[in-house]
């Protein structure tokens, strides 16, 4: 189960990495140095960063909102596809 982050942590981490981004050579070196100053993984600042640009429109794919919506969408589908087989069912 993944461990629970508090959200003032994430936007802090989104924060420092917007403001100091342009002092390493990569989002990845950024992210390494927000992750060690407040003991989240890299890779985990890396995602979240990643996401907030493709959010704001900075980087191409799938910003949260869609992602949200596909999800919704899929479980709706999911459960009509078992409504109809329980009427399937029923009738036979």
């Amino acid at each position: 189960m993944p461990k629970q982050i508090d959200p003032a942590v994430k936007a802090r981490a989104l924060r420092l990495i917007n403001e100091h981004q342009g002092e390493y050579p990569s989002l990845s070196a950024a992210a390494a140095a927000v992750g060690k100053q407040l003991g989240v993984g890299q890779e985990t600042v890396r995602r979240w960063a990643v996401q907030s640009q493709i959010d704001s429109g900075q980087r191409p794919g799938v910003s949260s909102e869609e992602n949200e919506e596909i999800k919704r969408l899929k479980n709706e589908n999911r459960r009509l596809r078992e409504d109809v087989a329980i009427l399937k069912a029923a009738t036979s």
